[in-house]
């Protein structure tokens, strides 16, 4: 998944450029100023810099400056409240991607983000798969995919649906194309048009330049419609008469853009009952289901347990990576995974802070639906917050030596979710380490 790194001194601006970001489907990291921002680059790899210009200490134009001697290829995005037309200038000369004044809007931003994050490498190496019924499926993915015809993947969610449509685009002849991908569930209406079709200036309050969208970034390429059955019935339309003519208009234009672009899409729910329920275009699900792939549960292809747990190992290890052993593989094998490749990736990041030599064992997989009956229910937390995720998240802050930021990331969490779930534990009576 694409990670940005967010560097603005004002902590209530940059929690809201966080929450923005990760409603959108990124993955973010934060830091207060220049200084923390290279800090946090060297353990954490981004595709993207969002950073203010104006901070305290090393501010964003020295930042720049620092990061195109050290990581040359990493783009940033430069925001302040002060848009003057020679710091636009002096920014694109060090080699700033682009220039956002602030106060800008949510889609401005999404859409910036979308357009100049680096592709997510890990996420192009493709699907972890040994077992039988997953490679009969690649097979087929890889026949289809030499072809233009619209696919739809069909799964249940955390199965990794968005892997195999990667695995879709890298070999078919758009290859060599963008692979731009949108989560039609995570971004709110008034947004996702906007982000799909792209803006003229003065579309909207805050879109001070002109934006293309999903469908103009994915030219020549693919463009992924992730769970594509939550998008509102309105949006439906203008989406089918888009696919249809080949072509779109941003809002606020007046001109057609012509396209050439594969169309996949995702969904988690029967297509058929969406349509008869009246929740999906019936017109819209034959445009879009001409080839249908369905990507099974985890639990329905056990052969890539195992495989898939020593891949996110070795994804989330930044050292050595450790060994799993008879016991825990066993123990993976025989969970029925409720929350399929999302759920086994929480419970590896799990054992990984658990572990405390090179090898894994069963006692450091923390399995939440096998352990719930084990634990006592801590009192007061009305059902919100189990006792498992209370003790892990005590564990991992006691293995973080008490530090929010570094146990909101080891959990995969904001910050933000993280100071509400301390909150609701201190109301329950539990002493939380300083």
């Amino acid at each position: 998944m694409t990670r940005v790194l967010i560097v603005e001194d004002d902590a209530a601006l940059r929690e809201a450029l966080v929450d923005t970001l990760e409603l959108a489907g990124f993955e973010v990291s934060v830091a207060g100023n220049g200084e923390e921002a290279l800090l946090a680059l060297k353990e954490t790899q981004v595709q993207l810099v969002v950073s203010d210009v104006q901070m305290a200490g090393m501010d964003g134009m020295a930042l720049l400056r620092s990061l195109r001697k050290g990581y040359p290829e990493l783009p940033v995005l430069l925001m302040t409240a002060h848009a003057k037309v020679n710091d636009a200038v002096e920014a694109m000369k060090l080699g700033a991607i682009d220039y956002m004044a602030k106060p800008f809007a949510p889609e401005v931003l999404i859409n910036m983000v979308s357009r100049y994050a680096l592709a997510d490498v890990e996420a192009d190496k493709g699907p972890v798969v040994a077992d039988p019924r997953s490679q009969s499926l690649l097979k087929l993915a890889a026949k289809v995919a030499r072809t233009d015809a619209t696919v739809m993947v069909l799964g249940p969610s955390g199965s990794g649906k968005e892997v195999l449509a990667r695995y879709v685009h890298q070999h078919s002849n758009r290859a060599q194309g963008p692979f731009v991908a949108i989560n039609c569930a995570a971004i709110p209406d008034n947004m996702l048009e906007a982000t799909l079709f792209g803006y003229e200036k003065g579309a909207f309050t805050g879109a001070i330049q002109a934006c293309p969208g999903k469908f103009e970034q994915a030219n020549g390429g693919t463009l992924l419609l992730d769970e594509i059955t939550e998008m509102d019935l309105g949006l439906q339309a203008k989406l089918l008469r888009v696919l249809q003519e080949r072509e779109v208009e941003r809002l606020g234009g007046r001109k057609t853009i012509k396209l050439d672009v594969r169309v996949l899409a995702t969904s988690n729910r029967d297509l058929k009952e969406a349509v008869a329920e009246g929740l999906f275009r019936e017109d819209l699900y034959y445009r879009l289901n001409v080839f249908p792939l369905s990507w099974p549960s985890l639990k329905d292809r056990p052969g890539d347990i195992v495989p898939l747990a020593r891949h996110l190992l070795a994804r989330h290890c930044q050292g050595v990576v450790p060994e799993l052993s008879e016991d825990a593989a066993l123990r993976l094998e025989r969970h029925s995974w409720p929350g399929n490749v999302r759920e086994l990736d929480n419970v590896m990041q799990r054992a990984l802070i658990l572990c405390e030599d090179e090898c894994i064992f069963a006692e450091n997989l923390l399995i939440e639906a096998e352990e719930a009956e084990m634990l006592p229910a801590a009192e007061g937390l009305n059902g919100e917050l189990k006792a498992q995720e209370a003790q892990i998240i005590l564990d991992t802050l006691e293995a973080c030596n008490g530090s929010r930021q570094a146990v909101a990331e080891k959990l995969g969490i904001s910050p933000r979710t993280l100071r509400y779930k301390l909150a609701r534990l201190r109301d329950a009576g539990v002493s939380i380490p300083a």
